[in-house]
C-alpha cells in the first residue's frame, strides 16, 4: 500500500473526521426481552424465543436502557425528543436473527449536542448529530483463514448471546479543522466519551470486550478547498491508540491516491494492529437502502419532561469538571493532569487519596514505579494486582520512617507477586529501616575502618567525600539504614561538623 508521509500530506490536504462510537450499556437484560447480558458465557446460552426473533414472539423495551441513553444525551448537552419511535432497519446479516435491526431512524432519543476536549492546550468542541437506541448483533467468528477475516475461511460459526443486548450509537457532525491534530482529536473524544460513560455508570466501556467500539471517518480535501473529499469508514476499532493511529494511516493513504491522479473510493475499511494500517472491506459507494419503516411491534417514546428533568438535576459530575477540581485540590500543573488523564489514572491517584495518601505521593508511585511496571508488562495501570489502599500504605510507611524509596520499591514490588499486604511483605522480607542506633553505628564504625582513606579525607575537610562512606553503609545494610541519619552518625563519629 502506497503511503506518504503524515506532515507532508497535511501539507496539501486538509482532514475532515466524523466518528461513530457503539456503547454496550450495562443493563441486566437484553433490550427487548429478559435475557441476560453476562460477558463471556458459553455461546448460544443468553438466547430465548425473542431475541432469536421466533414466530410469535414478540419485543418489550428495556426501561432502564431508555433512562440511561437519555441521561448520556443529558451529559452530551443533547435535546431530548418529547416523542421518537423505533425503526426496523432491514439488511441480511448472519448474525442479526431476525435479518433486521431494532434501531432507530430519523427520529433519533437524543439529538443536537456537543462535547469539547482538550489536544495540547487547544480546546475542541465536538459537534453531536445524535445519540440513538438500538439493539447490538452477535458475533460471528470466521474459520480455517489466515486473518480471521471471512474473506479467505471455509466456514463460519455464529454466537448469538450478544444479539439483542442494548446499544447507544453517539454519531458526531462532520469534524473539520482538526489539521495535525486529527489523529489526537479523535483518540481524545473517544477517550472522554469512555470518561462520560464511566461516570454515569452507564457501562463499563471495555474496548477489548466490544462494550466500546468506534468507526472512523476520515475525508481529505485540498489545502483552501471548499468541498469535503469522499471518505472512507474504518470499522470497529477496539483501542484508543488504534483510534489514533487509523486517522494517520488513512491521511497518509489517501494522500498518496490523491497525489497520484486516483479517487478514493467511499467503503468500510479493516485495521490492522500489527501494521498500523487499514484494507479495503465493502464498498458503499452505492447508498444502501435499509427499507427502514416504524417498528409496528413497539410503542413510540415519550419521555415526561419533568423524568427527563429529574435525570439532568441527578447527573453526576463530569469527568472535564473533575479533572479540573482535583487539579485545584492537588496542585498538579496542566501537563502533570494531562499525562493521569493520558495513563488512566485520576481514579487511582483519587482512591489512594482517599485511603490517606498526600496527592504528591500517590501521584508519585502511580505515575513512577508503577506505570513502569504495567508498561513493562503490558498491563493497563488499573489491572495490576495492588489496590490504592495499598499504595496508601506504602506511602505512609515511608513517611513515618519505616522503609525508605528504595525499600518502598521491593515492598511494591511483593504486592505486585502476590506476597500479600505491604505489612505483610515488610515482614516477610525483611525490610525494616534499620532504626537502632546501636545496630547502625556498628555498621559505620566496619565502614570507617574498611574504607580508612576515604575517612581522613572527610576528617580534613572534603565533606563531599561523605557520600561514599554514606553509600558503604546503605550497601552493608542492604538498604535498610536511614541515610540521612547515617550520615549525621558518620560526620559526628569523625568529629567533623558542616
Amino acid at each position: 500500500m502506497s503511503t506518504i508521509p503524515f506532515d507532508e500530506a497535511l501539507g496539501r490536504y486538509e482532514p475532515v473526521l466524523g466518528l461513530e462510537t457503539h456503547v454496550e450499556l450495562g443493563t441486566a437484560s437484553k433490550m427487548f426481552c429478559g435475557c441476560k447480558t453476562t460477558f463471556g458465557g458459553a455461546p448460544n446460552t443468553q438466547v430465548c424465543p425473542t431475541c432469536l426473533a421466533l414466530p410469535g414472539a414478540l419485543p418489550v423495551a428495556n426501561e432502564k436502557a431508555i433512562e440511561s441513553t437519555i441521561r448520556i444525551g443529558l451529559a452530551l448537552n443533547c435535546s431530548i425528543a418529547e416523542w421518537c419511535r423505533f425503526a426496523r432497519k432491514n439488511y441480511f446479516y448472519p448474525d442479526m436473527p431476525k435479518n433486521y435491526q431494532i434501531s432507530q431512524y430519523d427520529e433519533p432519543l437524543c439529538f443536537d449536542g456537543h462535547i469539547d476536549v482538550e489536544v495540547e492546550g487547544e480546546i475542541v468542541r465536538i459537534e453531536i448529530e445524535r445519540v440513538h437506541l438500538e439493539e447490538d448483533t452477535g458475533k460471528s467468528t470466521h474459520m480455517g483463514g489466515a486473518t480471521g477475516r471471512i474473506h479467505g475461511a471455509d466456514h463460519s460459526i455464529v454466537d448469538y448471546n450478544r444479539a439483542g443486548i442494548p446499544l447507544v450509537e453517539i454519531v458526531t457532525k462532520p469534524i473539520p479543522g482538526t489539521d495535525r491534530l486529527a489523529p489526537e482529536v479523535a483518540r481524545a473524544y473517544v477517550t472522554e466519551l469512555r470518561e462520560v460513560m464511566r461516570s454515569l455508570g452507564v457501562s463499563d466501556v471495555r474496548m477489548e470486550e466490544g462494550s466500546l467500539r468506534c468507526d472512523v471517518n476520515v475525508s481529505l480535501m485540498p489545502r483552501g478547498g471548499s468541498e469535503w473529499g469522499t471518505r472512507t469508514e474504518t470499522k470497529n476499532v477496539n483501542s484508543l491508540r488504534s483510534v489514533e493511529r487509523s486517522v494517520r494511516s488513512e491521511i497518509e493513504r489517501q494522500a498518496a491516491i490523491l497525489d497520484g491522479g486516483g479517487k478514493i473510493v467511499q467503503e468500510t475499511r479493516h485495521f490492522h494492529e500489527d501494521t498500523g494500517t487499514t484494507t479495503s472491506g465493502r464498498s458503499k459507494e452505492e447508498a444502501q437502502d435499509y427499507r427502514y419503516f416504524p417498528e409496528p411491534d413497539l410503542v413510540p417514546i415519550a419521555p415526561d419532561p419533568a423524568w427527563v428533568a429529574e435525570l439532568k438535576s441527578e447527573l453526576p459530575e463530569l469527568p472535564s469538571v473533575r479533572r479540573k477540581r482535583l487539579q485545584a485540590e492537588w496542585g498538579v500543573s496542566d501537563l502533570d493532569m494531562q499525562a493521569m488523564h493520558n495513563a488512566d489514572a485520576i481514579d487511582l491517584v483519587e482512591a489512594t487519596v482517599t485511603a490517606g495518601a498526600p496527592a504528591a505521593d500517590a501521584r508519585k508511585w502511580w505515575m513512577g514505579e508503577l506505570a513502569r511496571r504495567a508498561n513493562e508488562s503490558g498491563t493497563a495501570l488499573g489491572d495490576l494486582p495492588i489496590t490504592p489502599s495499598d499504595v496508601a500504605r506504602v506511602t505512609a510507611l515511608v513517611s513515618s520512617g519505616a522503609l525508605n524509596d528504595k525499600l518502598a520499591r521491593q515492598v511494591l514490588e511483593g504486592v505486585l507477586a502476590g506476597e500479600g499486604t505491604p505489612d505483610e511483605v515488610v515482614a516477610a522480607r525483611g525490610l525494616q529501616i534499620v532504626n537502632d542506633e546501636g545496630e547502625l553505628t556498628a555498621i559505620i564504625s566496619q565502614v570507617l575502618a574498611d574504607n580508612a582513606d576515604v575517612a581522613e579525607k572527610v576528617r580534613s575537610g572534603k565533606i563531599a567525600a561523605v557520600g561514599a562512606l554514606v553509600g558503604g553503609v546503605m550497601k552493608a545494610s542492604r538498604g535498610k539504614a536511614d541515610a540521612g541519619r547515617a550520615r549525621e552518625l558518620i560526620l559526628e563519629q569523625l568529629g567533623v561538623s558542616e
